[in-house]
């Protein structure tokens, strides 16, 4: 028996969201790698002095460095190591913008749950990267 599997309506919006978010956070990558490497902007952490923190825990690295913790990398985008973080966020928030995309899909075909259960994981990922919910060792 040969039966061909389909994919969904959400299925395909949301792997079509993923593949442009993935290529577009890659080409990002690479842009604010090269910035990096150019020294276009100056790194907050000399090249030369990176071989200092790397025996150190993130706690002990982000207290020699004097870096906060959390969201406060985005006062510091004007470093060239801190650049790419851009990237790196975006590419994290990727999921979500796919999840958003998908919950007026469900409810218009009339899949509640599956749309309430979208809604929650939206939910769930933003407050997570809000830092509101604190967990783990940060």
């Amino acid at each position: 028996m040969d039966k061909k599997l389909k994919a969904t309506e959400e299925q395909i919006a949301y792997a079509k969201i993923l593949d442009m978010g993935m290529k577009l956070g890659l080409i990002a990558i690479v842009i604010t790698f090269i910035v990096y490497l150019t020294g276009i902007l100056t790194p907050y952490i000399p090249v030369n002095d990176l071989s200092k923190y790397w025996g150190l825990s993130v706690h002990e690295y982000l207290k020699a460095a004097n870096i906060h913790p959390g969201w406060a990398w985005i006062g510091m985008l004007g470093k060239g190591d801190f650049l790419n973080f851009i990237s790196i966020a975006f590419l994290a928030g990727v999921t979500v913008i796919c999840y958003i995309a998908i919950i007026p899909i469900f409810f218009r075909k009339k899949d509640t749950v599956y749309g309430v259960i979208a809604i929650l994981e939206v939910l769930v990922l933003v407050l997570a990267a809000s830092g509101i919910l604190k967990s783990g060792g940060h």
